[in-house]
């Protein structure tokens, strides 16, 4: 069974990404292919119970159990050595992704106080989009009152776009609501 967004994909977005880019075959066209939720916790390095709880709460979010990220190198600055759990990160990909997108667009994004759109700039050169997230409460999965910290989390959209106007012209269809100019 297909997801909302993905229906909406086939039925209404594909057409008019052929009219508008003007590909002739529809394996051409620009898709989402996955979209990357992390969590960078610098704090994990004094407190490790920052790991369990940002664990449960990327958890909770994507309906995926997440995988830890480790430093690459060793920085005496930081207090920071090799091999250290520095973050969390989870990858979605087919009705998940479609499920999740659906979420962020429809329910998350609107919820921000005083939202006037996301930023149009924040494409990569590649066809890819991240989008910072603030507080992980704006989701409604999350319990409010069971939150022991308020944690930012990082949101990538990838897509087949080969450049920048693709992927906004295809995020744009699918409904992201980005800024006006």
């Amino acid at each position: 069974m297909k997801s909302r967004m993905e229906e909406k994909y086939l039925t209404e977005v594909a057409p008019q990404l052929k009219a508008r880019l003007g590909y002739d075959n529809v394996m051409q066209l620009p898709e989402l292919k996955k979209i990357v939720l992390s969590i960078g916790l610098g704090e994990a390095i004094q407190e490790p119970k920052a790991l369990e709880a940002a664990e449960k709460d990327l958890a909770t979010i994507s309906g995926q159990h997440p995988v830890t990220t480790r430093a690459k190198k060793s920085i005496s600055a930081f207090k920071l050595r090799a091999g250290v759990p520095i973050g969390m990160m989870v990858t979605l990909r087919g009705k998940r992704m479609y499920d999740f997108f659906d979420k962020l667009v429809n329910v998350v994004l609107p919820r921000f106080r005083d939202f006037r759109g996301v930023s149009r700039d924040s494409f990569d050169g590649r066809g890819s989009y991240s989008l910072g997230i603030k507080e992980q409460i704006v989701f409604p999965e999350i319990d409010y009152d069971k939150v022991d910290k308020i944690r930012g989390l990082e949101v990538t959209i990838v897509t087949t776009g080969k450049n920048d106007d693709e992927a906004r012209t295809l995020l744009e269809l699918m409904g992201m609501p980005f800024r006006r100019i």
